[in-house]
């Protein structure tokens, strides 16, 4: 069983608020992680074919 060690603090990171630049410079981190992953995820994907029998009645 893994324990995890509880840190006392309030707020983690500086103690001053995000600068627009800062916060852009996370949203094109954020995306372009997002675009890494999807890449990885489109191509682990594989399609399933099913054959289906006609009936003729």
């Amino acid at each position: 069983m893994k324990h995890k060690q509880e840190l006392d603090v309030d707020f983690i990171g500086g103690g001053r608020p995000l600068t627009k630049e800062d916060e852009i410079a996370i949203s094109n981190f954020i995306r372009a992680n997002k675009a890494k992953h999807a890449r990885k995820h489109s191509t682990a994907k594989r399609t399933i074919s099913t054959s289906r029998k006609k009936v003729v009645a």
